[in-house]
């Protein structure tokens, strides 16, 4: 008797442990973002840094998310101040969505206006990336990605002045940066 309540307790854990709903499915919305402060100090040269930039994500099939970002930065080096306003948009393709540990490629579209002063300037970048998600619960996960590849094109302020393109792949692991998702 002792082992058919054991094996019938066993039976209802492993039952409840699967009924959890780990991972994406089509439907889900999820929030994440980044956030960072910074200052550092040489000498007499001081400089701030401020960066937020939430984004929301929405599973539009199983396997693709497709999201919006906003976001805002500020540095400030002695007395020059530099502002920046990002908008942009991502897809991301997850190789396993519905499990607890997933793996995504991602590709971003960003449009950034600075503004130093008087001087304005703005500009216009891609980059494909991967990432993985690992889910906590069923709502929060721990995510890290990896921008591998990326291009922008900066005009400089305009008015004739030489544009700024940029290429770059990131083989650097050091640039893996860590997040938290929210999912409804």
């Amino acid at each position: 008797m002792k082992k058919i309540i054991l094996a019938a307790i066993a039976v209802m854990g492993f039952s409840a442990a699967n009924a959890q709903t780990t991972g994406f499915s089509k439907g889900d919305t999820f929030i994440s973002g980044a956030f960072n402060v910074g200052t550092e100090k040489t000498g007499d040269a001081k400089s701030n840094d401020f960066t937020l930039v939430p984004s929301v994500g929405y599973f539009v099939s199983e396997n693709v998310a497709l999201g919006a970002k906003l976001g805002f930065g500020s540095s400030k080096v002695d007395d020059v101040k530099e502002n920046a306003f990002t908008v942009g948009a991502f897809g991301r393709y997850y190789f396993t969505p519905a499990s607890q540990f997933s793996v995504y490629g991602q590709a971003g579209l960003d449009f950034t206006n600075y503004k130093t002063g008087d001087f304005k300037s703005n500009e216009l970048g891609v980059n494909v990336g991967l990432g993985l998600s690992y889910f906590l619960s069923n709502h929060f996960a721990i995510e890290a990605t990896w921008a591998g590849l990326g291009y922008s094109v900066n005009n400089n302020g305009g008015d004739g002045a030489d544009k700024t393109n940029r290429f770059g792949l990131g083989t650097d692991l050091r640039d893996v940066s860590f997040g938290v998702i929210y999912k409804f």
